[in-house]
């Protein structure tokens, strides 16, 4: 069985949980894909998915942007829980952990201890975590190494992918054939262009390495639209430059069901636990 809910979507912060349980009499594998806030809203959030940060198995970064990466040295240092990232988004982090010491000491003593738990990820090489595999696959985005994923118990496939302003040919086919999709519908391209947003940042959101506009979403799901492609979520959704109705219509209008139908992650509860 596979399923995850997120925990948070957009701009404010980033998180989604992934599981993976061969049966019921056995501990569930789990994995925390970004944790971009507060570590004690990150804390409450998982509460509310019935989960205690012990049962997180492993982390895994996708880039270094403090809405995903938040807490993550809180985090992993003080539950000891394995990290996954590239190697430029862990050389971003040993970056922003130089200009944190100065100011905040206690940060400093955490570092040696997460750096132990640090562990590189690549593209196309395959993480085992237990019964999940997660497998990388690089994106273009304005990060020094930005990595997403799909995850798999090896009888379905989730794909998550947030972050990129364009679907390359490596990007459709690492998502091809997923059973399920968490997937960034960012902005609508005129309420972008008719923001109060400052031209260099309405270039970044909408250029070819900043964020999946809704009718890109649209475009990138119909070219790897299956049978077996079971449900979609959007995710990324900016709070000034989208709407979810906007999102779930032009999802909807590519699977051909009711927007209804697509449940649009938000910052405040995510998803609720989605089966894949």
């Amino acid at each position: 069985m596979l399923r995850y809910k997120n925990l948070s979507s957009g701009s404010t912060g980033n998180a989604t949980l992934i599981e993976a349980s061969c049966d019921h009499n056995t501990k569930p594998n789990r994995v925390l894909v970004d944790c971009g806030m507060r570590l004690s809203r990150l804390l409450e959030l998982l509460a509310v998915a019935d989960v205690q940060p012990s049962d997180i198995d492993a982390i895994f970064i996708t880039h270094e942007h403090s809405d995903h990466i938040g807490c993550v040295t809180q985090l992993a240092s003080r539950y000891s829980i394995p990290v996954w990232a590239s190697s430029g988004t862990h050389a971003a982090l040993q970056d922003m952990q130089l200009k944190l010491r100065a100011k905040q000491p206690t940060h400093a003593q955490l570092v040696p201890r997460f750096e132990a738990l640090v562990r590189i990820a690549s593209d196309t090489c395959p993480v085992e975590v237990g019964d999940l595999q997660l497998n990388p696959f690089t994106v273009p985005h304005d990060a020094r190494e930005p990595l997403q994923l799909t995850c798999s118990d090896g009888n379905v496939k989730l794909g998550i992918l947030t972050d990129l302003g364009h679907a390359s040919r490596h990007v459709i086919d690492s998502i091809a054939g997923c059973n399920a999709l968490l997937l960034e519908s960012n902005h609508d391209e005129e309420m972008l262009c008719n923001s109060k947003y400052p031209a260099f940042l309405k270039a970044r959101v909408g250029g070819d390495f900043g964020h999946l506009s809704n009718m890109q979403a649209a475009g990138l799901l119909s070219t790897v639209m299956h049978d077996q492609l079971r449900h979609v979520s959007a995710a990324h959704l900016s709070q000034q430059n989208n709407h979810p109705s906007l999102a779930q219509s032009a999802l909807a209008n590519v699977l051909g069901c009711l927007p209804a139908d697509i449940f649009a992650a938000c910052p405040e509860t995510g998803t609720p636990w989605m089966m894949v």
